[in-house]
């Protein structure tokens, strides 16, 4: 029973049905509208024509209005112009005046209606009548005389009062003089009879202003205030009349006809008004009854006609479309009917409820069937391989979960620590290592922000910015820890916001190094004192402030000796006891710095000339008395010291440098006293003629070829090859003798002459790398920092490299570390200009300054040169060698060759090799020779240049 009910209820709910109901819904709803569209367009057309209609009715109320005026004039014209009439007004015969009107008043009264004739002389006295006034004792008589005899032209009027009456008044003229005035009147009695007859209508003449009358009261309309004075068919018409005052104003009817039912017929009431009095007392309006009812009953059979069309027409179309789709709607119940079971995999018993598709044109219910069965085949095909692709999933579910326990597994025993944070930065998940360095429990550290567990090293909390920094651990045994951590967003997850995975590496003991290792960027490793390069930046950072100081600086005399007596170590000692003095004895006095070899400096900030010279006369004695054995020999600390003031000897850091050191060897010269105070003068003068002479010297050397080229080998350490030579510049001197860079290479750097300099020795050494390049041995050329900043040097080096014939790969550029970390981004940039050229880097004096461990990874370089400063103390300075073995490891991180400077000596080899650096550089491994002699065919190219 429960089937068949079902069954039924989808047969009453089925898409034929729906589809009749909506559309028999949207028929009627059309029939409906077009029906009333029809009638209100009926409507509309009758009432328009009754509007015309009505105007014009009052067009033609006021044309008989206008004419029953006009006659009126005429009459009292007449009349007026009677033979006797003008003089016996003129001579006040009573009785003549009588008899000129008498004869006519018989005819006017009976064929125009004229109700009164009144005859005024010019002072407006009645001096005659004929027939029965109006019954109204406020008549403007005297007015209208003045008027007429003022003006001499007639005037008209009406006036209503218990009846209504038009009036005409015209002068008497005798001899062209107006000697009085006859006037007329009569009631609107024609006039009413008239608008009858063209309107067909029942017509009511309505008076207000007007008291009741004494007479036929029932004619008294009290909501109008008015009075009916005439009207035709009295009896149904006062009925109509009495009816429509209980529904509408006087004044509303005069703006629009009145519709109302009337003893079964429909009536349209209007009115026109005609006239008021000068006073507005009263007026009257005419009041027309029109039946309209045949219209009316016409409008509304055109309706039910309509109607009864639309009905029709409803039921035709819905039984059409019953019989299109009955058929069409059974197959379709059969095909919802097989779907269902197409769903629960009956594939089978869907095909055998389509029947095979008939020959025929197809239609859309063909297409369904025939896409019903074909998607039974694929559905029943797909079953198949979805139990295949199931039993896949299964055993790739079972490969993810052995995954999964490899990645739980991993995280645990990474040694680094691996935290996840969820979007308010609390800790959700953290890895046993984690756990074990911080010797706590998970429970402990879930939830808890990251933020308080590890400490910033600023004020600035963790955002989407930081995705590296490094933060502060507290342990539970009370040691502070150092972790570089490393974020990255996760995908964010449907139940919650954006989570983040942080991953932390220990790096206290690195952190240790580095700040070992700031240390000893700024000091000297052997004596521990400041380094040159931090005494430089002291003294431009003083001479910044703009007070004024002094600079000593101090060289021991004949040092080589001891060096070369009792040996390096023995040199060292001395060196690290001059050190010692210097700093207890006058440490608090200033910055004091070894500047290299056997040179010390002191920074006197604030001191004047006789300051200074005071510390250099106490320095002295104090080294004197500082020595050592060693080799059955005593070493003395002897020394010379030269003084400069800034600002008065120089502007700059190495303006001032230059004046002490040639105030030292001023000192040297002396037989005197070993230290000299340079005075400005002295110091203008000589420096002076020393620039001119030096930048004309290098000027002619560029010009005239004056500069020889010298080659140092770099030698592999493991087998003492040598494919590489680093280019060094020499200038011959007045007889052949060459001297070294270090008297002339300032200069060019000061003079700007430095880039033609350089540019120089890239063509001379281009021009030789052309004959070695095939046996594959490549030369290494310096390049100064001025260069770094010619925005002609890629041209030029593409020019030469044309023109040369060199190839790119066997040519070294070296730069300075000082150079590059000075202006790193044009550094970077001309690097990569090289590269891109095919030429290789390198990076020399590399260790001096400790901001080279930052910014190494970006320079573009091949080769590492580390100073040789480092490499000569390795052997006796442990500090030396964690310098040395750090930036090995550096460089190999980075993928960059090393090459050790200032190999002096064989005992340096094997801590090199191993250190990992393959290349060596000194006087041991090869000292510098003439370039000619290491390739003769050089020789013909610098001839000819």
């Amino acid at each position: 029973m429960s089937a068949s009910r079902s069954q039924g209820i989808r047969h009453r709910l089925s898409l034929t049905w729906r589809v009749i109901t909506l559309s028999s819904l949207l028929l009627l709803a059309l029939v409906v509208l077009f029906t009333w569209l029809g009638h209100a367009n009926l409507t509309r057309q009758f009432e328009e024509s009754r509007d015309e209609y009505s105007a014009r009715q009052a067009r033609e109320i006021q044309l008989a209005l206008q004419r029953s005026e006009d006659s009126l004039q005429q009459l009292a014209a007449l009349t007026a112009a009677s033979p006797d009439l003008g003089p016996a007004l003129q001579n006040d015969n009573a009785e003549a005046l009588f008899r000129s009107l008498s004869s006519q008043w018989p005819t006017l009264q009976l064929e125009a209606g004229i109700d009164e004739i009144l005859v005024f002389d010019a002072e407006g006295s009645l001096l005659a009548e004929w027939g029965q006034g109006q019954p109204d004792n406020e008549r403007p008589i005297q007015a209208w005389v003045d008027q007429v005899m003022s003006t001499e032209f007639p005037i008209s009027a009406l006036r209503c009062a218990t009846d209504c009456r038009q009036y005409a008044a015209v002068p008497i003229l005798v001899n062209g003089m107006s000697v009085g005035m006859v006037m007329l009147s009569r009631s609107l009695a024609d006039v009413t009879r008239q608008i009858q007859q063209v309107s067909g209508s029942d017509v009511a003449l309505l008076v207000t202003g007007t008291p009741e009358p004494a007479t036929m009261p029932e004619r008294h309309l009290d909501r109008w205030n008015g009075n009916l004075i005439a009207m035709t068919r009295q009896k149904a018409y006062l009925l109509l009349l009495e009816t429509a005052a209980e529904k509408t104003s006087l004044n509303e009817l005069l703006q629009s006809p009145l519709h109302l039912q009337h003893q079964g017929h429909d009536i349209e009431l209007s009115a026109v008004h005609m006239a008021s009095d000068e006073d507005h007392r009263s007026s009257g309006f005419f009041l027309l009854a029109s039946n309209i009812t045949p219209q009316i009953r016409g409008i509304n059979q055109n309706t039910r006609t309509l109607l009864a069309a639309g009905i029709v027409g409803w039921l035709a179309a819905e039984l059409l479309l019953l019989t299109i789709l009955l058929r069409p709607m059974s197959r379709l119940r059969r095909l919802a009917g097989v779907l269902p079971a197409l769903a629960h995999g009956g594939f089978g018993q869907a095909r055998s409820a389509i029947p095979t598709p008939r020959s025929r044109l197809p239609d859309e219910i063909d297409v369904l069937e025939g896409t019903t069965l074909e998607l039974s085949n694929q559905l029943e095909t797909l079953e198949r391989e979805v139990g295949a692709r199931g039993a896949q999933l299964a055993e790739r579910v079972e490969e993810l979960a052995r995954e999964r326990d490899f990645v739980s597994s991993l995280l645990d025993t990474a040694r680094v620590f691996i935290i996840i944070q969820d979007e308010h930065g609390r800790i959700s998940l953290v890895n046993d290592y984690a756990l074990s360095i911080m010797a706590t429990q998970k429970e402990k550290l879930l939830g808890r922000l990251f933020d308080d567990v590890f400490a910033a090293r600023d004020s600035t909390s963790l955002d989407e910015s930081n995705i590296q920094e490094e933060r502060s651990l507290l342990t539970m045994e009370g040691r502070q820890r150092t972790i570089a951590w490393y974020h990255a967003p996760l995908p964010t997850r449907l139940e919650g916001g954006a989570s983040r995975i942080s991953v932390g590496l220990d790096i206290t003991e690195r952190k240790v190094a580095e700040a070992r290792l700031t240390w000893l960027a700024e000091r000297d490793p052997l004596t521990e004192l400041y380094n040159r390069r931090y005494f430089h930046e002291a003294l431009a950072i003083a001479m910044q402030r703009g007070r004024c100081g002094a600079v000593l600086l101090l060289d021991l005399d004949q040092f080589k000796d001891v060096n070369e007596l009792s040996g390096h170590h023995t040199g060292d000692r001395l060196l690290h006891m001059v050190a010692d003095t210097l700093f207890q004895v006058f440490g608090h006095r200033g910055v004091i710095a070894r500047l290299g070899g056997d040179e010390f400096a002191l920074l006197l900030e604030g001191a004047d000339a006789r300051q200074a010279m005071c510390v250099a006369q106490q320095i002295l004695p104090q080294l004197e008395n500082t020595g050592l054995d060693a080799g059955g020999q005593r070493h003395r600390a002897a020394a010379s010291l030269g003084i400069a003031l800034y600002p008065d000897h120089g502007s700059n850091a190495a303006d001032l440098m230059a004046s002490a050191d040639l105030a030292m060897y001023k000192a040297k010269d002396s037989g005197i006293q070993r230290w000299h105070l340079l005075s400005t003068v002295e110091n203008a003068k000589d420096e002076l003629q020393e620039r001119v002479y030096w930048v004309e010297r290098i000027r002619q050397a560029i010009e005239e070829d004056g500069f020889e080229l010298m080659v140092q080998p770099i030698v592999r350490l493991n087998d003492r090859n040598v494919r590489h030579y680093e280019i060094l510049l020499r200038m011959r001197g007045p007889k052949g003798a060459l001297i070294a860079p270090l008297n002339f290479i300032p200069i060019a750097e000061r003079s700007g002459q430095i880039i033609q300099l350089d540019r120089w020795v890239l063509r001379h050494s281009l021009k030789a790398l052309k004959h070695v390049q095939d046996k594959g041995i490549s030369l290494a050329v310096n390049l100064s920092g001025q260069t770094l900043h010619d925005d002609g040097l890629k041209q030029y080096l593409i020019e030469e490299l044309a023109a040369s014939g060199a190839d790119p790969n066997y040519l070294i550029l070296e730069i300075t570390e000082t150079a590059a970390v000075t202006d790193f981004s044009t550094a970077r940039g001309v690097l990569q200009s090289i590269r891109d050229l095919g030429c290789r880097t390198a990076l020399d004096d590399f260790g001096v300054g400790f901001s080279s461990f930052h910014y190494l990874g970006e320079l573009p370089v091949d080769f590492i040169k580390i100073d040789g400063a480092f490499i000569r103390s390795l052997p006796t300075n442990p500090d030396s060698r964690v310098i040395v073995r750090a930036i090995a490891d550096i460089a190999a991180g980075f993928s960059k060759q090393a090459i050790a400077e200032f190999v002096d000596q064989e005992a340096l080899v094997p801590l090199l090799e191993s250190y990992g650096i393959t290349y060596g550089q000194g006087y041991h491994l090869g000292r510098p020779v003439l370039l000619t002699d290491v390739i003769p065919e050089a020789l013909g190219d610098t001839n000819r240049a």
